[in-house]
């Protein structure tokens, strides 16, 4: 398949460039994934559509203030650095995984200086040679302090405006809870506590994985063919709370709606020989049409950016042609696109 295939037009106009409003004040597209049959609502009707036996899966990855600027040493040009992964080498210098501009003309040696006086040097690190990527070593734990501190959220880059202090607020989902991801787990963002109350109240079942949302969900797709792309891993976790209500969901036949793709991508990684697998695993799953899926049923997702991972795995399992003529019904409407646009649930 070719990554061109799951191509198509939006007009800058209809990538949401902040939140609505209200949180939960969006609009919802259900999709019929049998018939392509689509019915158009609201956030604030959504129990209309879920099963009252069903059980619904989130992700409670919190988002870190991975966004952060430094300057050359002896330099007052700005660098802005986006932190991915903290990596250890056995010394006492704790060492980060970055992206940064012009990464390849970083060199080893190189120093910066962060707002509050710490200093970062380049670490020679072969395996990021020649790509985006660079390791930042520091003579000093960071921890998460120093990130609310120093950093900001680390909104997309089609969110065209520099990050405010309610993206702090709204950038997370109301039941954020482990840190660690470097983007919204963003189906998440719909929901609050009104909201899950009201499913409960139905007797909607829920349960929180965490996946640490990194590049293997916002990288794009480079391949000219899907089947050559490479997907980063991306840790995550099932507690055994989660992993036996899942077994008894997929036991009694019960609907099991995964909110966000990230939830998919856990749930269908965990799930071997027809058991969830328990504690904090990794998964590379690239999902994409012909895959078979083990676990999911219903997914409750947000609209896709062209060409991506997350657009494969939504045309996975309603099929490319239902998804783009429903993107295309959607741009009809004037739907909100991408992190903080409206939501769709496919059945």
């Amino acid at each position: 398949m070719l990554t061109e295939d799951f191509n198509f037009d939006l007009d800058e106009k209809f990538i949401a460039q902040k939140p609505s409003e209200r949180r939960g004040d969006d609009k919802l597209m259900v999709l019929d994934r049998e018939t392509g049959k689509i019915i158009h609502s609201s956030m604030e009707k959504i129990c209309d559509f879920i099963p009252e036996n069903a059980l619904m899966v989130f992700n409670n990855s919190k988002v870190r203030a991975a966004r952060v600027f430094a300057r050359e040493e002896n330099s007052e040009t700005p660098r802005e650095f986006l932190f991915i992964n903290p990596l250890r080498d056995g010394t006492d210098a704790t060492l980060w995984q970055v992206m940064t501009r012009n990464a390849r003309r970083q060199k080893p040696g190189k120093q910066f200086v962060f707002d509050d006086g710490l200093c970062g040097e380049i670490a020679e690190w072969p395996d990021f040679d020649g790509t985006e990527f660079r390791v930042l070593r520091f003579n000093s734990q960071i921890d998460e302090g120093w990130f609310e501190k120093n950093g900001h959220i680390p909104l997309p880059p089609y969110i065209r405006r520099s990050d405010e202090d309610g993206d702090f607020l709204r950038y997370q989902t109301i039941f954020a809870e482990k840190i660690g991801s470097i983007a919204a787990p963003t189906a998440g963002l719909h929901f609050t506590r009104e909201t899950l109350a009201a499913l409960e109240k139905k007797g909607v079942e829920q349960a929180f994985v965490t996946l640490h949302v990194g590049l293997g969900t916002f990288l794009p797709v480079r391949a000219e063919k899907i089947e050559e792309h490479k997907m980063h891993r991306e840790s995550f976790f099932v507690s055994e709370d989660v992993a036996t209500a899942v077994e008894r969901a997929v036991a009694e036949n019960r609907p099991i709606v995964a909110v966000g793709t990230t939830s998919v991508r856990s749930l269908e990684s965990a799930w071997k020989n027809g058991k969830m697998s328990r504690g904090w695993q990794s998964t590379d799953i690239f999902i994409y049409p012909g895959y078979e899926f083990k676990v999911v049923n219903k997914l409750f997702t947000n609209f896709h950016t062209p060409k991506s991972t997350l657009l494969m795995l939504v045309s996975a399992f309603a099929g490319k042609e239902k998804i783009l003529a429903a993107y295309e019904e959607a741009k009809k409407l004037e739907y909100r696109f991408f992190s903080y646009g409206d939501a769709m649930i496919i059945s």
